[in-house]
């Protein structure tokens, strides 16, 4: 098989123990080094605290990863070279040998693949602003509409029209809940300004839906557990609102387009907030994290 499942994380699924995956372009193209290697060591480390397997997923020289050594975790972050893979480009990095950090899409697919359930990020992607004109939309929505993976997040990344994401998963027939929470969160922020339909209040409820998923048979779609940033945590409403505004001017200013849109403006916050953007981000992936190791380990135990 291409699929390589390290024997931890294989050992973990075949005795029914929890395991966590995690995606890795925060480590390859979310932050500079050497703090993307201390970060991504980080989370492993808070996803065993929680009693269960961490397992990072990348594609190396063509094979793609579930669960990473901490040699294989070092080239991730330190080779020059790292593609960026969406599951569209698993194909293509595999017949090429090539390797790459693997986002959101690609990362809940390979999970699935290797048996793993439960998946723990910082925010989904989603709908584009101005998507009547650019009919700009994320991968990991039509990923998630037929993958059946418990997916925790902060919510959508907040650069991105989140009504209309929202009604594209509605749409898509993905389930959404909040976790503690009537709002749906919005990355940086507590809440986003929408609310959401469900909400799940401990791990056990979120096992209980899991478990319902599967005895009904139905589509193989995903489960979105949105888990808000603590306020005390979230970037400052006002300094976001007025940086975001400034960082969508400068996009449209200098014709930024296509997949250099979320990078850019997601720069462009860090920069213009004084880190402030990117301590929330991890804050929030960091609780995302810790939440995903209680759902594997209720749903180990279910």
């Amino acid at each position: 098989m291409v699929l390589v499942v390290s024997e931890e994380v294989r050992d973990a699924i075949d005795a029914r123990r929890p395991v966590v995956a995690l995606e890795s372009t925060i480590i390859a193209h979310g932050l500079p080094r050497p703090r993307n290697l201390q970060v991504a060591l980080e989370l492993e480390d808070v996803v065993r605290q929680e009693g269960a397997v961490p397992a990072t997923i990348a594609v190396l020289d063509g094979r793609p990863h579930v669960g990473l050594d901490k040699e294989q975790l070092e080239r991730i972050a330190n080779e020059d070279g790292i593609r960026k893979l969406g599951h569209r480009d698993l194909p293509l990095a595999v017949a090429s040998g090539v390797s790459g950090a693997t986002t959101v899409s690609a990362t809940a697919l390979l999970a699935s693949l290797g048996g793993v359930r439960v998946f723990a990020t910082g925010g989904l992607g989603g709908v584009h602003r101005e998507w009547t004109v650019t009919q700009d939309e994320s991968a990991d929505l039509g990923l998630l509409a037929r993958t059946r993976i418990t997916v925790v997040c902060a919510g959508v990344k907040s650069i991105l029209d989140v009504p209309a994401t929202l009604q594209r998963l509605e749409t898509l027939g993905v389930a959404v809940a909040g976790y503690r929470t009537e709002r749906f969160p919005g990355f940086y922020l507590s809440d986003s300004g929408h609310p959401v339909d469900w909400t799940l209040r401990s791990p056990e409820e979120v096992a209980g839906v899991m478990g319902a998923q599967d005895a009904l048979d139905g589509p193989e779609s995903a489960l979105i557990v949105a888990n808000p940033l603590p306020e005390e945590e979230q970037l400052d409403p006002g300094l976001h609102a007025r940086v975001l505004a400034d960082a969508l001017h400068a996009c449209e200013e200098r014709g930024i387009a296509g997949q250099a849109v979320t990078p850019f403006l997601l720069d462009y916050l860090v920069r213009h907030t004084d880190g402030a953007s990117l301590s929330a981000n991890l804050a929030a992936v960091r609780g995302n994290v810790r939440l995903a190791g209680r759902i594997a380990a209720a749903w180990a135990g279910a």
